[in-house]
């Protein structure tokens, strides 16, 4: 430990303070600005990244209150953003959340449902490629409902889980299906993931909602840009 005979100062490595940064260097005391002059940088794929990170935060805000499967992930959070962040980039106000077709739900070793929304006899319905008879005594379904609210100057996402009983299918050549008006809805989405003990298939979002390509425009972009302070070449 060092000791300026000047201050009086005890120095162990560096001390920030008040702006400025003390350390000793061959004996002496250095004192330097902890602030750069310098513009942060902003290239337009540094903010498409950040752009991504701020809406896969905002996203988690809203759907971490629900019991989310990512296996061998470091953690849940960490499985989600992984793929949350391979989606489209949105231009949106901070703290938007968006419903977008393939929003991650779950990732897992068992096979994903391949799933649709269509109609049975007019009726909507949430159509899958599952076979009853391929299902196994221990395996249970759980359905993820997503629904966009756009009411607010900031719009986000409402979401909920309920586990789906064998019962409640109907089948459709040999697959089952969710029936329900609520599948015509084209403010909300789906998630049909099958799970066994702590194994899951991969899942994400079917919908119809097209709310969020507003914030996927070049005028979107320009807007977002311009509040961030523009980007650097």
């Amino acid at each position: 430990m060092a000791k300026d005979k000047l201050t009086g100062l005890m120095l162990n490595g560096t001390l920030k303070k008040s702006g400025v940064t003390f350390y000793h260097r061959n004996g002496q005391l250095i004192v330097r600005s902890s602030h750069s002059n310098e513009r942060r940088s902003n290239t337009r794929g540094q903010f498409d990244a950040r752009m991504r990170m701020k809406h896969t935060t905002a996203l988690w805000q809203q759907l971490n209150h629900l019991d989310l499967m990512f296996v061998g992930r470091k953690s849940t959070y960490a499985g989600f953003a992984s793929l949350a962040n391979r989606m489209p980039v949105v231009y949106a106000p901070s703290g938007a959340s968006l419903l977008m077709p393939g929003l991650p739900v779950s990732d897992g070793p068992m096979p994903p449902i391949v799933q649709r929304l269509d109609s049975i006899d007019g009726v909507p319905a949430l159509v899958t490629n599952l076979k009853k008879e391929s299902l196994q005594r221990s395996d249970q379904l759980k359905l993820y409902t997503l629904r966009q609210n756009a009411s607010s100057r900031t719009p986000r996402i409402s979401a909920n889980e309920r586990r789906v009983e064998k019962s409640e299918f109907t089948l459709v050549d040999g697959c089952l299906a969710l029936v329900g008006e609520e599948f015509g809805n084209d403010m909300m989405g789906w998630a049909l993931v099958l799970t066994n003990g702590d194994r899951c298939s991969s899942q994400g979002i079917v919908t119809r909602c097209t709310y969020y390509e507003q914030f996927t425009t070049d005028e979107a972009f320009e807007q977002c840009a311009k509040l961030y302070g523009g980007l650097t070449k």
